[in-house]
Formats: structure tokens, C-alpha cells, sequence
């Protein structure tokens, strides 16, 4: 469920509608199903069923607009948490993310990993850092998962996942940011967003959108579908 609006916002919120409306999101009809056997959609393009705003403390609205699910930023931290079991390995994850506004990071992806937790990072600490959270201790800036890429604000990331048995991969469109063996590593999340486990998706201080999120279980020996 969405946090209330109040009534006094219902201008500002029509005028949001008309402001993002305009920068150039598409319907997401024009996008590619997963076809694929095993693919589940969790989000209808139209409500937010199957989601909790995520009760960070601070957090700002959570909105679905014109097909896509909008993080409007609060005092820290605003996402989505699923209500909803998720496996703990051997599962895959797509969904297409978008720093409609902001400098840090627009997806911030929850997930399992075995018996553990982490997060995907995107556009962390001043925009531009890729990384998981946390790993052996360490957050995404100081692992060795940390990578450097530019993002464009309004522009659409295919964002992928892959919890298999033996590792977890990570890409952005079609470049692979994570690649890693799972055995004698030790996963946890940041403080910050443990409220966002089992799975979950949060943006800091940034106005994010998220559409077609997917997830395939059990996953096979072949690529992620495109």
C-alpha cells in the first residue's frame, strides 16, 4: 500500500503526473513480455498489489503513474517491499529502473542470496557507483564489486539478477557489473535497508521509477531472455 496522500497534495500530485508524463517513460506495452516458461510478473503496470511502501521513517510517496511505479524521495530512504515468498537461490530477477530526478542511487535491489541477504546498488554515493551491499563487511563503495558508470537521469536500465548455486551475477542492459562465487562469501544489507528483506527496491534522496519487474524460478543453464 501506497503512504497516504494528503489532500492538500492532490495538486501537486496532478501536476507531478503531468511533469513525468512528459519525460518520455513508455507504455509498458512496448515492452518486451518474458515469455519464457517460469517468468512471473509482479507488478500489473496499474496498482501497487503485492507491494508495501516500505516504512523506512521519512520516506516519501510512493505513486503509480503512467504505468510505472515513481519513488518520490522523502528524508532518507523510499521503496517497496513484496509481501510475497521469494526463493532463496536459483531465481533470477528483471525489472527496468529510472532516475527520473536526484544524484544517488535509484535502485537499491534487496534480495536472497541462499540463507543471507544484499543489495544491488545503482547510482550510489554521488551517482555513479554499481556495487553489492554489503559483502564480507563491506559496503559497495569498498568491495570489490565496486564499479564506476555514468546514469542519465530519464533514462530507462535494464537491471538483472542471478542467484544460482553456485554464484551470483549481476548486469546493466547487457554489461555484467557482478560476477561472483557464492561459497565462503558472507552477505548481509546495510542497516539502512533491512526493512526491504526479503525483497525489495529503495532509492536515497533521488526520485526513481520502476516497470516490468520479473522474476523466473527455477532458472536454467540458459541465458536470461532479452
Amino acid at each position: 500500500m501506497g503512504v497516504t496522500l494528503p489532500k492538500s497534495g492532490v495538486v501537486i500530485l496532478t501536476f507531478l503526473h503531468f511533469l513525468f508524463g512528459c519525460s518520455g517513460i513508455q507504455d509498458p506495452a512496448d515492452q518486451p513480455e518474458r515469455t519464457a516458461p517460469g517468468w512471473q510478473s509482479l507488478f500489473d503496470g496499474e496498482t501497487l498489489s503485492g507491494w508495501d511502501s516500505t516504512r523506512f521513517g521519512g520516506e516519501g510517496w510512493v505513486r503509480v503513474i503512467d504505468g510505472a511505479i515513481f519513488l518520490f524521495p522523502g528524508d532518507s530512504l523510499t521503496g517497496i517491499t513484496w509481501r510475497g515468498e521469494v526463493p532463496k537461490y536459483n531465481y533470477e530477477i528483471y525489472l527496468e529502473a529510472q532516475r527520473v530526478k536526484g544524484n544517488d542511487f535509484f535502485c537499491g535491489l534487496t534480495f536472497p542470496v541462499h540463507d543471507s541477504f544484499c543489495s544491488l546498488i545503482i547510482g550510489g554515493w554521488g551517482g555513479a557507483v554499481v556495487g553489492i551491499s554489503n559483502l564480507d563487511g563491506l559496503d559497495a563503495s569498498e568491495n570489490e564489486t565496486n564499479r564506476l558508470r555514468r546514469f542519465e537521469n530519464g533514462r530507462w536500465y535494464e537491471v538483472k539478477v542471478r542467484v544460482g548455486s553456485e554464484r551470483l551475477e549481476a548486469w546493466i542492459d547487457e554489461e555484467q557489473f557482478v560476477d561472483l562465487a557464492v561459497e565462503g562469501r558472507q552477505f548481509n544489507v546495510r542497516s539502512e535497508v533491512r526493512l526491504s528483506r526479503p525483497f525489495g527496491i529503495a532509492s536515497w534522496q533521488t526520485t526513481s521509477a520502476l516497470k516490468e519487474i520479473w522474476i523466473h524460478y527455477p532458472i536454467s543453464r540458459d541465458p536470461i531472455p532479452q
